[in-house]
């Protein structure tokens, strides 16, 4: 695409940003619908995210989505957050309408649809997150506000994940948390689903050992790795061999990614496509690390 004084430019801030699949996705997303616009990616280290928070505004950026460790640290440099937003605690879409920043969540609805497609209705179903930041903030919200109940979060700071269940049990919904002790393991086989919100298992360290193995896992139970890089983590792996079903994180990610077009568009993401690109790209680089 030709670049010019008139080109849109969005972007990802984060620390890391590298291994970051949206701006293929995104950029695929506005060469099939003609835009011109461009997605980059920005390191944007912890204790700089005031600064490029407001170089959206001094920029004109249209908009950028966020990645760890923003999600929450974002939301007091936003002039406006949507009701969804707030009530997660993590905004992971900015919207710039006119020098007013305005933050969106599309993580949860992105995870709800990637959720369903894999046939599982999360109404009266028991919960396991693993991890309290902000993707199992917008996981738990999720479920939350479609039934599922109980929630239980298990994070290794066991303060930050009643802080989460605290805040969304002031919203009516039945959320317990607690550590990687013995309680634990003890709610494994009762559960329904199993989510992975944590970074362990992801590129370059697909042997890290997650917190629940195999041999504490059950057929019948929906393992979902948010990680999508590897497409099967050790966790996956391992789920799969004990008999449960398994989703990986690509799902969320192009949804949620999809969901953040529309927002700074106004059109309809080509969703097809962007799944396409991202599973190539996965699968090339899984090919060559062979």
């Amino acid at each position: 695409m030709m670049i010019s004084s008139t080109t849109k430019v969005f972007g990802l801030f984060g620390d890391p940003v590298i291994q970051s699949l949206s701006p293929l996705m995104q950029n695929t997303a506005f060469r099939m619908l003609q835009l011109d616009s461009i997605y980059l990616p920005f390191l944007v280290p912890r204790e700089s995210l005031s600064g490029a928070v407001n170089s959206i505004r001094a920029l004109n950026l249209g908009g950028v989505n966020l990645t760890i460790p923003h999600k929450e640290r974002v939301i007091p440099y936003l002039d406006q957050v949507d009701e969804q937003a707030g009530l997660i605690g993590a905004v992971n879409t900015i919207v710039n309408r006119d020098g007013a920043l305005c933050g969106y969540n599309t993580d949860a609805s992105g995870f709800l649809v990637s959720l369903k497609s894999a046939g599982f209705n999360p109404k009266g179903k028991r919960a396991v997150i693993m991890g309290a930041g902000g993707a199992a903030r917008a996981v738990a919200a999720a479920l939350a506000i479609n039934g599922a109940s109980p929630i239980h979060i298990c994070s290794r700071s066991e303060e930050r994940g009643k802080g989460l269940a605290q805040e969304l049990g002031r919203s009516g919904f039945t959320v317990a948390a607690g550590g990687y002790g013995r309680h634990f393991f003890e709610l494994l086989p009762k559960a329904d689903l199993l989510v992975n919100a944590t970074p362990v298992g992801s590129y370059p360290n697909q042997k890290e050992k997650p917190a629940a193995g195999g041999e504490h896992l059950h057929p019948g139970l929906l393992v979902c790795d948010l990680v999508y890089n590897p497409p099967q983590t050790r966790l996956l792996a391992e789920a799969a061999a004990a008999g449960c079903s398994v989703l990986n994180g690509v799902g969320m990610l192009v949804h949620q990614g999809a969901l953040a077009f529309q927002l700074w568009t106004g059109r309809k993401a080509p969703v097809d496509a962007m799944q396409r690109v991202v599973s190539d790209k996965i699968d090339n680089n899984n090919e060559r690390r062979r």
